[in-house]
């Protein structure tokens, strides 16, 4: 059984920074690319960022380059996202993706969509 499971959210006042990972269980982690995408409030789901299985290609979403920062440690099959500079507007419940395979960086870069799916974290960024 797949699972993803995020944590290290909370509130934090704007400018400041937090964490949050990912753990995986269940699937092949190292085939696999690892993304995070986020969800305000009566928005939709939206990309934030995405790292391929060798860490050899990183994408950011415009809103979050510079500030944001995605890696992956294989070996303990775990996705982070390290957030600095931190805005109310990144307010938001994360979620943690999963896409296999030499198209998995794609389908999360440019479809927006993922094979597996965490239950997410919620980020609260104070003014």
């Amino acid at each position: 059984q797949v699972q993803l499971v995020e944590s290290g959210g909370g509130l934090v006042q704007a400018g400041g920074s937090l964490r949050v990972s990912c753990a995986a269980s269940g699937l092949a982690f190292s085939y696999y690319a690892m993304g995070w995408f986020r969800q305000a409030p009566g928005k939709e789901r939206e990309f934030v960022a995405v790292i391929d299985w060798r860490s050899s290609m990183i994408y950011y979403d415009d809103s979050v380059k510079g500030r944001f920062t995605i890696s992956r440690d294989n070996a303990k099959e775990m996705v982070h996202l390290q957030m600095n500079s931190l805005k109310p507007e990144d307010t938001a419940v994360y979620y943690c993706a999963a896409a296999p395979g030499s198209g998995g960086f794609n389908r999360i870069r440019s479809l927006h969509d993922a094979h597996y799916w965490g239950q997410g974290t919620q980020v609260t960024v104070s003014s």
